[in-house]
């Protein structure tokens, strides 16, 4: 998914035909190791293709799929709610201090491109 972000921001960037070299000049800007095999991959792919048709068609595949379920109705809560948003409330609050040092992590070690 990386190497197609970066092959459309060069696009966007006014390169019209994006080389692997252009995707590798994106992504090591931002620290990510690139593998030559699949730069080249992904531009052999989608050369010669008319992106904002391969954007279009990937919108149809997308708005076939299922997205878990029916929407439900905002309004009041039922009364089996409402008890069990009233037995929180009573609960004591006390974080665990373990929880604070973790949340140091904002990331959680993931970063934007990997």
């Amino acid at each position: 998914m990386r190497y197609v972000a970066a092959y459309l921001l060069a696009h966007l960037g006014g390169i019209e035909k994006p080389s692997d070299k252009d995707l590798q000049k994106i992504l090591s800007s931002v620290g990510i190791d690139v593998d030559d095999t699949l730069a080249k991959k992904v531009v052999s792919e989608l050369q010669g293709k008319n992106l904002d048709e391969l954007v279009a068609e990937g919108r149809k595949k997308l708005a076939s799929l299922p997205t878990g379920g029916p929407a439900t109705a905002a309004g009041a809560p039922t009364a089996a709610a409402a008890g069990k948003v009233e037995a929180v409330k009573e609960a004591p609050k006390e974080a665990p201090k373990e929880e604070e040092e973790e949340e140091e992590d904002g990331d959680m070690g993931f970063g934007l491109f990997d």
